[in-house]
């Protein structure tokens, strides 16, 4: 499908299986960021068509996973097909779209492209442990506005889960254990309710004071 954002009329591509089919959907401008409403696959206009120069952003190979109706979405970096399973099962419980990167750098374009809701991330994620994980250095560098709107967990074989002290460490939300993974979901859960408790007025704030 071509589609062109109507705030900066920039054309690109996306691959026609990865638009829902039957139902509207939307996704964020690769460019400016706005948001871009999308007709249901196989309806009329679905195709958007209109005259526009060679030198037009061309994303047909950027990731679209995320694609869907208005929803939360979610990056799982893990390597241990086991622990994958796990990961993903829990997360589709919590009704999260869930795409699932393959290498660190496979993350990083992902990132690069769509802000998920909640990362979660393996501490030795393409890489030999946390210090050199290129996904947990780039989280950690985020601008502080965009990373508080996301969620990150570490999966640790070392740390115990909710180990606050090493989540500080590594500029992570929660840690969870592998040995606690299959209750992944709730400790997801408990995490999010304490991040908005503490969080909530701070953005409440910032919102009054027109920073957000």
């Amino acid at each position: 499908m071509d589609i062109i954002c109507q705030n900066c009329r920039s054309k690109f591509k996306i691959p026609d299986d990865k638009i829902p089919a039957g139902r509207s959907a939307s996704l964020p401008c690769p460019k400016c960021k706005k948001k871009i409403k999308l007709n249901p696959r196989g309806s009329a206009g679905s195709d958007i068509q209109a005259n526009i120069t060679s030198s037009d952003y061309d994303a047909s190979d950027k990731p679209f996973d995320f694609i869907e109706e208005e929803g939360l979405t979610a990056l799982v970096c893990e390597s241990d097909s086991t622990v994958l399973k796990k990961i993903v099962n829990n997360l589709n419980l919590l009704e999260y779209h869930v795409t699932v990167s393959d290498s660190g750098r496979d993350a990083l374009k992902k990132m690069r492209y769509h802000q998920y809701d909640l990362v979660v991330v393996d501490e030795s994620f393409s890489s030999e442990g946390p210090d050199a994980n290129m996904v947990l250095l780039y989280l950690e560098r985020l601008n502080m506005t965009v990373r508080r709107k996301m969620f990150v967990v570490m999966i640790s074989n070392k740390y115990r889960t909710m180990d606050q002290m090493m989540a500080f460490r590594y500029s992570v939300n929660i840690i969870v254990n592998t040995k606690n993974v299959d209750d992944i979901g709730k400790v997801i859960q408990r995490g999010l309710t304490d991040y908005e408790f503490f969080y909530g007025v701070f953005q409440e704030t910032l919102k009054e004071v027109g920073r957000v």
